[in-house]
């Protein structure tokens, strides 16, 4: 089922695993113990059955151990951890498709999940016939969902599909589908899994301006991804689970940055002072630095200031070209510029042995902040990656005499007309 949203059917649910309270806080998780078990073996025939006494081997896995935390009404709140860390089997005792061993959820107000969306429809039934029944599943009337049906639609954008089998849908259009159902269920609390992954980067946009008005109208979201820029970014604040326990749960942009620095510390690749490097060999970078308008190496620079990049490498190989990519992140991830050699239609030729080439940033537009910087050298159509440096160097920058906000400087003046 790609959500649960009935308000009976919630409120029963609710009822096994908490009470449904109306407070100032959303959702309190209190000591919340998850058990799965683990079977070595299946009892597949009836004299295997016999032989064990018709007991399968199993061990006890516990996904979740002792959770606790509360959301604030009106708060987005995040939660990260490795694949296996449990945030999937968190999401579905907050929605009551299970039911946790021990410890209690307390929930208040109506909650949408966005969970594996279009995983309840009927294949045989066309978009419009399954609006009407994933809308009842998920707790809407009749007169609801004929209100909606346009709006639905027109979000989904499948105006020349919707009476079309959904079996003949893609499954960008099915999760598109799912999805403009779920948000129109008008819930309290909405529960997001990974699902802006998919779509095309239009629907994404869409996706991430209803959220944005979800928030500004003061509902509580609960968003599990992968990609920790965005929730920091979009995340009040964070609860980080790993192999069922919960490592720290604070400040969003805090608790991703302790997150990253295990996961990298975890990473099985060769590791640099800061980043990780892989690559084919054929050619190695041996040193990134960047260096002031006087040619010393600095780690800290001011808004606007001059700044080279120099890239050391040795190569194996001779090349008629060499593709060289850069790209600046902020250090919660934000991917804020990139540019390479092909991109600017600059010939690198190169030969065996050691080789060196300088990017030169006139006037730094960043604000104050911490950023890292990744290189990649690579072949020609960028396919063969011969070293990859992912954030091989960290710096600050630091707003000397600007007072703007935000990450890039850029430069305005206001006019005032009396």
């Amino acid at each position: 089922m790609s959500a649960l949203g009935r308000e009976s059917t919630v409120q029963s649910i609710c009822s096994s695993i908490g009470k449904v309270v109306m407070t100032s806080t959303a959702i309190s998780v209190e000591n919340v113990w998850k058990q799965f078990r683990l079977y070595h073996n299946k009892n597949q025939y009836l004299k295997s059955a016999i032989l064990h006494g018709g007991r399968s081997r199993y061990e006890e896995f516990w996904a979740l151990k002792d959770i606790s935390f509360e959301i604030p009404q009106g708060s987005t709140f995040g939660l990260i951890g490795s694949n296996g860390s449990g945030k999937s089997t968190m999401l579905k005792c907050l929605t009551g498709i299970l039911t946790p061993e021990r410890g209690h959820i307390n929930i208040s107000g109506r909650i949408a999940a966005l969970l594996e969306l279009g995983s309840g429809f009927h294949p045989d039934l066309s978009g419009r016939e399954n609006i009407f029944l994933n809308g009842a599943i998920l707790g809407m009337t009749s007169k609801e969902i004929l209100r909606k049906m346009d709006e639905i639609i027109s979000f989904a954008g499948l105006e020349q599909f919707i009476d079309t089998p959904v079996k003949n849908y893609s499954s960008g259009m099915t999760v598109r589908l799912g999805f403009a159902i779920a948000i129109n269920v008008d819930p309290e609390i909405l529960i997001i899994d990974e699902v802006l992954a998919v779509g095309d980067a239009a629907f994404q946009k869409k996706c991430m301006e209803k959220i944005g008005d979800f928030r500004s109208e003061g509902r509580t979201i609960i968003f599990v991804s992968h990609g920790v820029g965005l929730v920091a970014a979009i995340c009040d604040s964070v609860a980080w689970i790993e192999k069922g326990v919960l490592q720290e749960i604070g400040e969003a942009q805090s608790v991703v940055e302790h997150y990253n620095a295990e996961s990298y510390s975890a990473q099985p690749n060769t590791s640099t002072e800061v980043g990780q490097q892989w690559g084919s060999g054929e050619v190695s970078i041996t040193k990134v630095s960047l260096n002031d308008s006087l040619g010393n190496s600095e780690h800290q620079f001011h808004t606007e200031d001059p700044v080279v990049i120099t890239i050391d490498f040795e190569s194996k190989i001779e090349l008629i070209n060499l593709s060289v990519a850069v790209r600046i992140n902020h250090i919660y991830g934000t991917y804020v510029w990139g540019t390479s050699t092909d991109s600017h239609s600059i010939k690198v030729p190169i030969k065996r042995g050691a080789g060196c080439i300088s990017l030169r940033i006139d006037h730094l537009p960043l604000l104050e902040g911490t950023y890292e910087l990744s290189v990649v050298v690579s072949d020609l159509a960028a396919i063969r990656e011969f070293d990859h440096w992912e954030k091989g160097v960290r710096f600050d920058v630091i707003q000397k005499s600007f007072s703007n906000s935000g990450i890039v400087n850029i430069e305005s003046n206001w006019i005032i007309e009396n």
